[in-house]
C-alpha cells in the first residue's frame, strides 16, 4: 500500500504532456500577441511620423504664405519700392501653394530601403558566387546615364565586352556577368535637376556627384571627394550613408559615384569600396584609365 502510494505521488509530481501541451500554447499565444502589438505600436510610430512631416511642410506654407501676403499689403501702401514688394509677394503666395499642395504624402523608413536593397545584393552577390566570377566591379560607359553597365569578369584580363546587353557574356575572353547598376536611374534622375550633363572634368564631375549624394537624394551625412586626374583615380570619403554597409554588391551609393564618372568620362571605371577607421566612415575609390 504503501509502495503504489509513493509511486502515484512520483506519477502525479512528474509534468504530463497536457502540461506541456498547454504551456506551449500559451507560449505561442503571448508570443503572437506581443507580435501583434509591436506591429500596431510601429504603424502608429510610421503614422505619426507622416503626420509631423506633413504638419512641418505645412507650417512652411503657412509661413510663406503670411510673408507674401504682408509683402503684398505693403505693396499696396507704400509707393517706394512697390514692384520689389509685389514680386516678394507673389513668390511667397506661389512658394505657399506649392509647398502646401506638392507636400509629400507617403514617407518610407530608410530601413525598408535597406532590407530591400540588402535583399537584392545578396542575390547579385550569390549568383556572382555561384558564377566562380572575379571580385572586380567595372562600370562600363554608355551613351546615357541609364544605358551604363556593371560588368562582373569571369577572369581579371577578361576584356569589356563588346556588346553589354548581358547578362551572362560568354564570349572568349569577355566572359562575365552584366547588369543594370543600381546608380543608373539615380544618376539619370540627378542630371534631369542639373542644367547640362555632368562635366568632363574629374575634379568638377567629383564635387557635383558628392553634392548629389547630401543634398539632392541624402544617401549620406557627408561626402568628401579627393581626385588624382593624373593618376585616374578619385576617393570619396562617405559618413553615415543609408542601406546598410557600402561594400555591399552594387550599394546604391558606391554605383552612383561609380556610375557617375563612367558617364562623365566615358571610360570604363573600377569600383573599390573600404570601410574607414570610423564605423559610420566609408572609402569609396574609382579609377579609370587617364587620358
Amino acid at each position: 500500500m504503501t509502495r503504489n502510494t509513493a509511486d502515484t505521488e512520483r506519477t502525479d509530481s512528474r509534468p504530463s504532456r497536457s502540461d506541456d501541451a498547454a504551456r506551449a500554447s500559451s507560449a505561442r499565444t503571448e508570443a503572437a500577441a506581443r507580435a501583434e502589438r509591436l506591429a500596431e505600436e510601429n504603424a502608429r510610430l510610421r503614422a505619426e511620423y507622416a503626420r509631423a512631416m506633413r504638419g512641418t511642410y505645412r507650417r512652411t506654407a503657412r509661413l510663406l504664405a503670411v510673408v507674401g501676403a504682408v509683402a503684398v499689403l505693403g505693396g499696396g501702401l507704400f509707393h517706394h519700392g512697390r514692384s520689389v514688394l509685389f514680386a516678394l509677394g507673389a513668390t511667397g503666395l506661389f512658394g505657399a501653394i506649392l509647398t502646401y499642395y506638392l507636400t509629400p504624402g507617403r514617407f518610407v523608413a530608410a530601413t525598408v530601403g535597406d532590407c530591400v536593397s540588402a535583399a537584392a545584393a545578396a542575390n547579385a552577390q550569390a549568383l556572382v558566387d555561384d558564377l566562380a566570377l572575379e571580385d572586380d566591379r567595372r562600370y562600363l560607359p554608355g551613351t546615357d546615364p541609364s544605358s551604363v553597365r556593371l560588368f562582373v569578369p569571369q577572369r581579371a584580363d577578361s576584356a569589356p565586352p563588346a556588346d553589354a546587353a548581358g547578362p551572362l557574356v560568354t564570349r572568349p575572353g569577355e566572359r562575365g556577368l552584366v547588369l543594370e547598376p543600381t546608380g543608373g536611374r539615380l544618376l539619370a534622375a540627378f542630371e534631369r535637376t542639373l542644367d547640362g550633363p555632368l562635366p568632363a572634368d574629374p575634379t568638377a564631375a567629383a564635387t557635383r556627384l558628392a553634392d548629389g549624394l547630401v543634398e539632392q537624394f541624402e544617401l549620406a551625412t557627408d561626402a568628401d571627394p579627393a581626385v588624382d586626374p593624373d593618376d585616374g583615380r578619385a576617393t570619396v570619403v562617405v559618413r553615415s550613408a543609408v542601406f546598410g554597409d557600402v561594400d555591399r554588391f552594387d550599394h546604391p551609393v558606391a554605383s552612383f559615384l561609380a556610375v557617375g564618372f563612367a558617364d562623365a568620362l566615358d571610360r570604363p571605371v573600377e569600383l573599390e569600396v573600404e570601410s574607414g577607421e570610423d564605423r559610420p566612415e566609408w572609402l569609396i575609390t574609382c579609377r579609370w584609365e587617364p587620358a
